[in-house]
């Protein structure tokens, strides 16, 4: 035996040559999977969805068009009579969501008015989606209608599903409208990327981080707050996190037995909505606040 202990055996030493030979092919490996998944995250992120033909002809006279920093951003405005009970909803998609599908369901809301427009790179709209453009779009859009059309802001209900509600946060945090409703909505985008990747180091790695949570606090305008007790894409702790930090009165409703995709399915969930739309002085009916 020596000093240092004993020597090492002819197998010891290819164990370890065998281990740093594969250390170096994995770590370039890694390292080319994580910069793959930085350029690469937009796609995971947004995903444009053209048009359907068969919503096209039915709403055409309701078809609407702006330009902003020389992008054509296309949707549809249907008008009607618009009251602090009876408010203009402006909705904001999911991220595979073409916003049309929408139109076939304005029967069940209990609005005034209706704004649907797609992001940069959905349906008809020109340029490529981003979380600036995202916003910076929806504030030229609101300002822009809400101008032409002669609507106060407290005549206005902005609505966010899922990656919408970042949106509609962001809005709400530099507008003052009447009310936000959030489906399924989350905290941040980087606490989501976190929850189904947590081997990467998605802080470091992500464009688009939809801070919510940032905002919330800051927004005292009411907001109601929709949950599919089953959603598997977002957390329902992302979506409790961002009513807890909220700064004015919000109602949150858990839904059982729907999840991300099919809240919509349930009537209850019409029925939250209808109920906050038609509150007087817009405080939600149950307040968890």
């Amino acid at each position: 035996h020596s000093a240092t202990g004993c020597p090492k055996t002819r197998s010891d030493i290819a164990e370890t040559l065998t281990m740093l030979i594969t250390i170096k092919i994995l770590v370039p490996l890694v390292v080319i999977g994580v910069a793959l998944l930085y350029v690469f995250q937009d796609t995971l992120i947004f995903f444009p969805q053209p048009i359907p033909q068969s919503n096209r002809e039915p709403f055409a006279e309701h078809a609407l068009t702006l330009v902003h920093e020389g992008k054509q951003l296309h949707g549809w405005y249907v008008p009607g009579a618009i009251s602090e009970r009876r408010p203009l909803v402006v909705y904001y998609g999911g991220n595979a969501e073409e916003v049309s599908g929408n139109l076939w369901e304005m029967s069940r809301l209990q609005a005034g008015a209706y704004l649907f427009l797609n992001y940069r790179g959905y349906g008809d709209s020109q340029g490529k989606p981003s979380q600036k453009n995202l916003c910076r779009d929806a504030l030229y859009i609101l300002d822009t209608l809400a101008a032409r059309e002669n609507i106060p802001m407290n005549h206005i209900v902005l609505m966010g599903r899922s990656l919408g509600s970042g949106v509609a946060v962001y809005v709400a945090a530099h507008r003052p409208v009447r009310g936000v409703i959030l489906v399924t909505p989350f905290d941040s985008l980087l606490n989501v990327a976190r929850h189904h990747y947590p081997v990467l180091p998605v802080k470091f790695l992500l464009k688009h981080p939809f801070d919510s949570a940032a905002l919330a606090p800051g927004v005292t305008t009411p907001a109601l707050v929709l949950i599919g007790h089953q959603d598997n894409i977002i957390p329902n702790q992302r979506s409790a996190r961002l009513a807890q930090l909220w700064g004015g009165p919000v109602d949150t409703v858990v839904l059982d037995g729907v999840g991300h995709n099919d809240i919509q399915l349930d009537t209850r969930y019409w029925n939250a909505i209808n109920a906050f739309l038609s509150t007087e002085k817009t405080m939600p009916v149950n307040s968890s606040k």
